[in-house]
This record gives C-alpha cells, structure tokens and sequence, in this order.
C-alpha cells in the first residue's frame, strides 16, 4: 500500500503543477506588457482535471480514460482580445485579477494536501 499515489494526491498534485504553470503564464504575460507584438498566453488546464476527475477505471479489464499524455495542461495564445496600438494584447487588470485568483486557488490546494498529510501522520502515531 502506498500512501501518496492514491488518486486523491495524484490529482491534488496535478493541480499544483498546473497553477504553478499559470502562475509562471501570468507572470510572462505581466513582464511583457509593454513588449510590442507580444500575444498574452493562457494555461488551459481545468478541462483537463475535471475530465480525470470523473473518469475512473473501477475494473482492470475496462479501457483507460487517459490520453497517454503525461501532461495535462498546455499554454495557449488568448483568443478573442483586443489589440494594442503596437499589437501586444495585455490586460494588466485582467491578468492582476487572474493571478489572484490563481494565487486563492493554490492556497487551497496547499490546504487540501496540508489536510491528508495530516491525517497519514495521526494514523502513524495511532491517533494521538
């Protein structure tokens, strides 16, 4: 039995490593606003942990629902922006409010894993 590769944690961990990406995607796009031609980007990956969320193989004999990627969020150009005079298509307040938002969601991530560490470490010391 292994106590950190249960699905909880893979997925939990997941989503770290894809708000850490978001992190890093926002910062670019905030440390080139003011680069002409620069096209803000975006991390695309929610779709992609809801999708393994809810597709769990309950029998071995039944097919996989991965894709075989071991990656599960990607970076992408916006689409649907408006352009600058000089063709960069950064929103300061849209990205400001973004990196909160991010930044709330990681915080609660950390919160979660925090929580199941926690609870290995009580059964390990026989709940005192």
């Amino acid at each position: 039995m292994n106590l950190f590769s249960s699905p909880i944690m893979k997925n939990l961990e997941m989503a770290l490593d894809g708000s850490a990406l978001k992190q890093k995607t926002i910062s670019n796009n905030l440390a080139n606003v003011d680069t002409p031609g620069y096209k803000a980007k975006e991390t695309v990956f929610n779709q992609e942990l809801k999708r393994s969320l809810q597709a769990h193989r309950t029998d071995q004999r039944h097919f996989s629902f991965s894709t075989g990627s071991s990656s599960s969020y990607y970076v992408k150009e916006k689409a649907n922006t408006v352009m600058n005079h000089n063709g960069n298509n950064v929103d300061v307040d849209k990205e400001m409010a973004e990196l909160a938002k991010n930044q709330l969601y990681y915080q609660t991530l950390v919160q979660r894993i925090n929580g199941k560490f926690n609870s290995i470490k009580m059964v390990v010391k026989g709940g005192r």
